[in-house]
This record gives C-alpha cells, structure tokens and sequence, in this order.
C-alpha cells in the first residue's frame, strides 16, 4: 500500500481515491463536497494547465478545473 500524496502531485492520466478533504474553509469544504469530492470517490487528473495553472480533474462523469493550492488539500490514495 502506497503512502498517501496530494492531489496536485498525480500526473495526468493517473488515478487515485480521495483519502481525506483537508480544507480549513467549511464554504470550501461544502463546495467540494457537492461536486462529489467525497472520501472513497475515484478521481483522475486529466491534464495540468502550464505555468502552475489550474488541474482539470474528473470524479465520475463531472469534468472539473480545481486551483493548485485547493488540489493541494486534498490527500489521495494512488490506484494500483
């Protein structure tokens, strides 16, 4: 079993399932929550915009553009 990492540390076309939300903003946390960033849930990083730009990122059938420092709070478990 692999060590836990951060969401802005897969490349693209990797997966992972998210571990933990680590968000100290509750408004944040909530947002996240409601498009299905939830403990449990698959997740893949598409691509990575360039000059530290946003990741795109799907979690089931949603596509989703998240900053870095929010990618950042979120702990993910690699896929095998």
């Amino acid at each position: 079993m692999s060590a836990p990492l951060n969401l802005d540390m897969l490349k693209p076309g990797e997966s992972a399932t998210i571990a933990a939300v680590h968000t100290g903003d509750r408004t944040l946390f909530y947002r996240l929550a409601a498009l299905g960033f939830r403990v449990g849930k698959r997740i893949e990083v598409i691509r990575h915009a360039r000059f530290a730009g946003p990741l795109h990122i799907r979690i089931g059938s949603t596509d989703v553009m998240m900053r870095r420092r929010e990618a950042m709070q979120i702990e993910v478990q690699p896929v095998a």
